[in-house]
């Protein structure tokens, strides 16, 4: 019996006083021997073919900030999002990507590392990207501020995008099958096609998220040059 709701979601199974839930983040890694000991497969074909569609992307928003090899951050930011939201879909494998702690340590170094570059290199860049093209004299200070704003809380809304859209779908998932003890037969076979349906939508979810961060730091990375 849960406690809390949210105690789904506490790195609880420990061992000698550490966490052995985040080692759920390194299941990854045992994706990618495949291309060092198999002979090519279609997980292969079909793996490389997504790998080629993103760094053409990419390559296409950072336009003049591309140089040779700038799209693999992007691409192994994208691939490590998108194995820990869809291995969290699975029973009792801890979902990482459902806290701040791991959103937050993603976005918000590679947002510092923009802006030390920007700032660094390009200041006068970073200087007029504060104030949009054609805004009166009058409202330039205020411009100014809504910019900075926004600009330093990209790191936060990149996180909290993340975890809020991964909470949510597990959340309903739990919540509709606590149910399930109550129902009787007819309502229970409604209610597991309603969560394989579920499923189907996180699924496309965790892909999403992914696909959406790594786009979106693109963007953001392009705009310090």
């Amino acid at each position: 019996m849960m406690s809390n709701l949210f105690s789904i979601f506490d790195p609880s199974t420990n061992m000698f006083n550490l966490p052995m839930n985040w080692l759920s983040t390194l299941l990854g890694i045992t994706f990618i021997p495949y291309s060092f000991w198999l002979i090519p497969n279609r997980h292969l074909f079909i793996w490389n073919s997504i790998l080629i569609k993103l760094h053409n992307e990419f390559k296409t928003l950072l336009k003049n900030n591309y140089f040779q090899g700038s799209t693999f951050i992007f691409i192994s930011m994208f691939s490590f999002i998108l194995f820990n939201n869809f291995l969290g879909l699975f029973p009792y494998i801890f979902t990482s990507t459902s806290h701040l702690t791991l959103s937050l340590s993603i976005s918000l170094p590679l947002w510092l590392s923009f802006m030390i570059y920007g700032w660094i290199n390009n200041y006068n860049h970073m200087f007029i990207h504060m104030i949009p093209q054609g805004t009166p004299t009058i409202l330039m200070p205020f411009m100014v501020l809504i910019e900075t704003i926004s600009n330093i809380i990209r790191p936060g809304t990149l996180a909290v995008r993340l975890t809020a859209n991964m909470i949510a779908g597990h959340l309903l998932l739990t919540l509709l099958s606590s149910t399930g003890p109550n129902l009787n037969y007819y309502f229970m076979l409604l209610m597991i096609m309603s969560q394989i349906l579920l499923l189907i939508l996180e699924s496309a979810v965790a892909v999403i998220q992914s696909y959406v961060i790594a786009i979106l730091s693109t963007l953001y990375s392009s705009e310090v040059n």
